[in-house]
């Protein structure tokens, strides 16, 4: 699809473990969130603008006036959930249901944003060793699928496993197998006011999946997925008098 510009992506990192453990430092000395952007740069190309931010940016680099020059936000956390604050988190939740995209990767599941969307606990079953994960295509007609592999083979990866306690997504597109028999549902999409989210598992700190092509793919197609070209606006109570609708230039019912 064709965009009349192009889409504004805010790659957010919490980049603790590059700060502070030797294996991320090694494999992404940049931090994972550049690592991430860069990805999305080399396959997105002049359909969008990639931006990154992290947790000890400024209000985490999440101002209001950068979420609302935001389309899609991506969302890399782990160990400093807690330390994220409430009034960011509300303010990207308000962002989401007014249109834009967010993609939570990996970790991020128990991220208080994450949390929030789903209404769940949005726990799991883990395993940090040596795990050969098989990324498999359960839905191949979905865009966030195209060009993609089937299955993705990442080497080695922590495992996550079910149950993973989340509300029934609105389209399941990946399901990951693991060398020890677990399974997992791990790329889903849901939507929440005018905003559609994407979940995507792989992607642990001590291992280089994110430099690995096929899923730059993934993330570059979940981009595109999440991006609407429309005003922001939360979905809002409004009183329609009888025969009073909602048409292209009205103010939507709004007025006595």
């Amino acid at each position: 699809m064709t965009h009349a510009r192009p889409m504004r992506v805010l790659v957010w990192g919490e980049n603790h473990h590059e700060k502070h453990d030797e294996v991320p430092q090694r494999l992404y000395p940049e931090g994972m969130h550049e690592t991430i952007a860069a990805g999305l740069r080399d396959h997105l190309g002049a359909a969008a603008v990639v931006e990154t931010a992290t947790l000890d940016d400024p209000e985490h680099g999440l101002t209001a006036q950068r979420l609302a020059e935001t389309d899609v936000l991506f969302w890399w956390g782990h160990m400093r959930h807690d330390a994220v604050d409430d009034a960011v988190v509300e303010r990207v939740h308000q962002a989401v249901l007014g249109g834009m995209g967010l993609v939570v990767l990996h970790s991020g599941h128990f991220s208080k944003i994450f949390i929030r969307l789903m209404g769940t606990t949005c726990s799991l079953r883990w395993r940090q060793g040596e795990d050969r994960e098989l990324v498999w295509t359960v839905a191949p007609t979905h865009p966030i699928a195209a060009g993609v592999p089937h299955p993705i083979v990442i080497p080695t990866q922590e495992m996550y496993g079910e149950f993973f306690d989340v509300p029934t997504p609105d389209e399941l597109v990946f399901v990951s197998s693991f060398s020890g028999g677990e399974v997992f549902r791990s790329g889903m999409t849901y939507s929440r006011g005018h905003g559609r989210i994407f979940y995507f598992s792989p992607g642990d700190q001590d291992y280089p999946v994110y430099h690995q092509p096929e899923i730059q793919r993934v993330l570059a197609n979940a981009a595109g997925w999440a991006f609407q070209e429309r005003r922001r606006e939360v979905p809002s109570l409004t009183m329609h008098r009888t025969g009073q609708f909602a048409l292209p230039g009205s103010d939507g019912g709004r007025s006595a």
